[in-house]
């Protein structure tokens, strides 16, 4: 066993997933002793410095008095933030080259769907019509893109490289080579008037929370289409439905809900111009997460610097 403190791992999850994480993670550091805050001594938990989280009960994490930091397994925090608190020790989450490059594989191959026109002709094969309909080329097709972190910059790329008009926005202005970049409330509503198809990516705080309601969406090109990877809660949900039951918009693709997962009665479960997934745009991969942690946790026994942590204010 390892002389360092053992680093607590604080889920949420059944046992089972608890005990995959904690081997694939012990395989990444097999020089770190992680394990289950269930399984903890009163000792132990007086030791630990280290929490890797998945989910954690907040209790859990109160308990363990001499934690210094707290590495997130997920790239989005918004909920460990709002649970944890301004006093919470320094957080750091998942930053993952492989989550981007999933993440915006996901990005292009739905804003195809769109473009192919791939609905529509769901449409018409339940309605056994036989029709080509108009292609649109990427280059004469705009896709804005509501937020530009890791996630969101690797989007604009991969979307650029495949032909389409890409604009990108953020709070802040960002400079991204060869993509055209907006900011604050103006640039916002330049991107909704110019997109064909929005993409949501922006992290979910205060101020994001809304963001897209029935004001900005009348911004929205009439026809355009909506995709929202981000969280549910950044676009009225009312207010996108009215805009899809007026014509306004044509197609949403939602794989983030209010209430993960929808319930039963949820209108845009049987709506043909929604297209409802069940969270999938950018899984999480144990094995490159857990090399992601290792590196961290290696570094910072090596130096004591942590790496970039979330600012509990933003939320991000």
């Amino acid at each position: 066993m390892s002389k360092l403190p053992p680093i607590a791992f604080v889920s949420r999850g059944d046992a089972a997933s608890e005990a995959s994480w904690i081997a694939t993670l012990s395989e990444a550091m097999p020089q770190e002793n992680i394990v289950a805050f269930s399984a903890l001594s009163g000792e132990d938990k007086r030791r630990v410095e280290i929490a890797i989280v998945a989910n954690p009960n907040p209790a859990d994490i109160a308990e363990l008095t001499g934690l210094k930091w707290v590495h997130s397994l997920w790239a989005g925090v918004e909920r460990l933030v709002a649970e944890l608190g301004a006093g919470a020790p320094p957080l750091v989450r998942l930053v993952d080259p492989e989550l981007s490059r999933v993440m915006a594989e996901a990005v292009l191959a739905w804003t195809y769907y769109l473009q192919r026109d791939m609905p529509a002709y769901r449409k018409q094969q339940q309605r056994k019509i036989w029709e080509e309909l108009e292609y649109r080329h990427p280059s004469e097709m705009t896709v804005g893109l509501i937020g530009l972190g890791e996630l969101g910059t690797a989007s604009v790329r991969k979307l650029k490289e495949a032909g389409f008009n890409v604009i990108g926005w953020s709070r802040s202005l960002k400079s991204i080579s060869g993509i055209d970049t907006v900011s604050a409330d103006d640039g916002l509503s330049t991107l909704l008037r110019k997109s064909d198809i929005v993409v949501c990516l922006v992290p979910l705080t205060a101020e994001t929370r809304g963001l897209l309601n029935s004001t900005r969406i009348a911004e929205m090109k009439h026809g355009a289409s909506i995709i929202n990877f981000a969280r549910g809660p950044i676009i009225v949900a009312d207010d996108l439905l009215g805009a899809l039951n007026s014509g306004h918009l044509s197609h949403a693709v939602l794989d983030v809900f209010d209430v993960e997962p929808p319930p039963q009665t949820s209108p845009f479960w049987d709506r043909e111009n929604v297209t409802v997934l069940p969270h999938i745009s950018g899984p999480t991969s144990p094995a490159s997460s857990a090399r992601i942690v290792a590196a961290n946790i290696r570094d910072w026994r090596a130096t004591g610097k942590l790496p970039v942590t979330v600012d509990m204010q933003r939320g991000y």
